[in-house]
């Protein structure tokens, strides 16, 4: 579910679901299970002429997986959500169900021949046979709440809608190769997508991810959207339900591009763009498809902006600038970014998708992004990759501002700040946020968020660490951390950027409750260019004699000075940066704190330095400056 509570932007646009679009629409949508998107396994042409580059890699996995069995689901590992707050148990084996059965789907494309065919169909069956296609920590919206699902109230999460499509895919591509094995098969695979998902889909207003119930979108919105549209172009064989569906995938969008910024900018971070603006391109792309270039917007701004937002928040490699609950660490689908780049006729886009190849990317795994990219192989291929490493950037919306030395180079020092507010999706409280990396390495950093589990999305959210803005690079006051909430925001927020500098300003008492007694505290961050971040936190407290901690974190060696210096190392021993604070007010301490999580653990190692720099007895009003320098 989503985390917040309030919308920000509400603009109604009405971009898609407008009258010209909805008038013109059964006129113009493909016929019922006409609309053919990706060549079938008949298409030699195509599948035949795959490269070893492709073909080997998937001909090797499908061979392990035919020497290997299907994984079962039982009940109690579904309980374990509710009994122990575990999510992953129940996931890995569901994941790995539909990955084995797509592995051996796509042999079958390749080589043709029926060899799969039989453990295709005993995959297709077990799928049919789960009582729910989403997840655990997901069917709560049922009428009969958590716990095991209730198969006679097919409800549609992320997951029901993936399983949907893809077995919509599946039959799409083997067809009658399936009535080999049984002629039963496709008619099942028909009955439980209409029962699941277009169904549901259709007579309901009240899943929450529809817009109807005044819960605030996320991404779920065109996640589930962009396989829906999936289900009813290839499944639904009546016009007048095909029609009637696609117009409420419409409004549905509309729902979420209505409260969409319109600098484009992601309120989940770079990681969840890629079910974000990456799905919302997804949803747009099968509709100009299937209504032949009837629905097409991919000349207007915000969608423009959308795609844009990822590329600009690119640091270096596969390091992107993070906040709430995005990883550090993360790689979009590089053949959607590239598409999309086309689509909107972005260069930049294009040559940093090419650029991304280099890298694995988990979010390009599933059926509906494979089969693209096959299509679409040879454009990333022959794209010169370059990483456009943007100067500055600005998203006065969400306000976040990205800077680094130069353009065009991961050379040098780069900065990212947030305001906002503390209800944002993904929320952590974390307003006021900075990052700095050194060409390209990370320096101070924002952890990101750990492997899911029950607290992550319930009342108890804000008691694991990740989420407090004490494990943040943000100040504690009086021993009261930020809370969260939409009231809890940024204020009198400035940015500018030329060619020496670029700084961000906003005032950060409001994002502390009243305990903390504090009248204001006013935070600058500037990047003067080829020399220093400078950190100035200026503050006015309701009474002398509190106490002021700034914490910082850092995966970096911390080598404490003389004359109140530090001095960050990585790895091999290389300096990145010095820091310089006022050690006459200021005293410090650096703890190792351990991580055991292994989502963050990929990316930080075992452990993150935190510096706790404290002011006791502090004045009534007072300020210090922290500057890091790249020497």
């Amino acid at each position: 579910m989503p985390f917040s509570t309030d919308p920000i932007f509400v603009l109604k646009r009405t971009l898609l679901a407008k009258p010209g679009h909805l008038h013109r629409l059964p006129l113009e949508l493909v016929a019922p299970r006409k609309w053919a998107p990706y060549p079938r396994i008949g298409d030699r042409d195509f599948w035949g002429s795959l490269d070893s580059e492709l073909s080997d890699p998937i001909l090797a996995e499908a061979e392990t997986e035919l020497a290997g069995n299907w994984s079962t689901l039982t009940a109690t590992r579904f309980l374990e959500f509710v009994r122990n707050g575990n999510r992953s148990r129940y996931q890995d084996v569901f994941f790995a169900r539909r990955r084995r059965l797509q592995t051996m789907v796509l042999a079958e494309c390749i080589e043709d021949n029926g060899r799969y065919l039989d453990e295709i169909a005993n995959g297709i069956w077990l799928i049919c046979e789960e009582t729910y296609w989403g997840l655990p920590a997901h069917v709560g919206v049922q009428r009969a709440g958590e716990g095991l699902p209730d198969v006679n109230e097919p409800t549609v999460d992320l997951f029901a809608a993936e399983s949907g499509s893809f077995l919509s895919l599946v039959a799409y591509l083997l067809g009658d190769r399936l009535d080999a094995v049984s002629s039963l098969i496709l008619p099942r695979v028909e009955t439980e997508i209409q029962r699941r998902m277009l169904k549901p889909c259709l007579e309901r207003d009240d899943f929450w991810w529809m817009g109807y119930t005044g819960k605030v979108l996320n991404n779920w919105n065109p996640w589930v959207i962009s396989n829906w549209l999936l289900c009813v172009l290839l499944v639904e064989p009546d016009r007048e339900k095909q029609v009637r569906t696609v117009e409420k995938c419409l409004r549905c969008l509309d729902r979420f591009l209505d409260i969409y910024p319109t600098d484009g900018g992601c309120d989940e971070g770079p990681g969840y763009w890629g079910r974000a603006g990456a799905s919302v391109f997804e949803c747009l792309e099968i509709l100009k498809s299937a209504t032949g270039g009837g629905i097409d917007l991919f000349d207007n701004e915000l969608i423009q902006n959308m795609g844009s937002f990822i590329h600009r928040m690119h640091i270096h490699e596969n390091w992107f600038v993070n906040f709430a609950d995005a990883g550090a660490q993360t790689v979009p689908a590089r053949n959607v970014v590239c598409r999309f780049g086309q689509a909107i006729e972005d260069s930049s886009m294009i040559r940093f998708a090419a650029y991304l190849r280099e890298w694995p990317s988990v979010q390009e795994r599933t059926l509906e992004r494979v089969l693209p990219a096959l299509v679409h192989r040879e454009q990333l291929r022959s794209t010169e990759p370059a990483a456009p490493y943007c100067r500055d950037a600005w998203w006065p919306d969400l306000e976040v501002m990205v800077a680094r030395d130069a353009g065009g180079t991961h050379e040098g020092l780069f900065l990212a700040a947030k305001g906002g507010h503390n209800a944002e999706s993904h929320n952590h409280n974390d307003i006021g946020q900075f990052i700095v990396y050194r060409d390209g390495q990370p320096v101070l950093v924002d952890i990101g968020v750990e492997t899911y589990r029950r607290e992550t999305f319930n009342e108890e959210r804000y008691s694991i660490w990740t989420m407090q803005s004490g494990f943040h690079n943000l100040p504690t006051v009086n021993g009261v951390d930020q809370a969260p909430g939409r009231t809890f925001q940024a204020r009198n927020v400035t940015y500018s950027q030329d060619e020496g500098r670029a700084r961000l300003a906003l005032e950060l008492a409001a994002a502390y409750p009243v305990e903390a007694g504090l009248r204001s505290l006013r935070r600058e961050l500037t990047l003067h260019r080829g020399s220093k971040v400078a950190l100035t936190d200026a503050f006015e407290l309701e009474k002398a004699g509190g106490k002021l901690q700034l914490s910082l974190l850092t995966p970096c060696r911390v080598e404490p000075k003389e004359g109140g210096t530090l001095v960050f190392r990585d790895s091999t021993g290389r300096r990145l940066l010095t820091a310089t604070y006022p050690s006459d007010t200021l005293s410090h301490t650096v703890e190792r704190h351990p991580i055991e999580d292994p989502q963050i653990g990929n990316v930080w190692g075992d452990h993150l330095n935190r510096i706790v720099f404290t002011w006791i007895d502090a004045p009534a009003s007072g300020a210090w400056e922290i500057s890091f320098r790249a020497s």
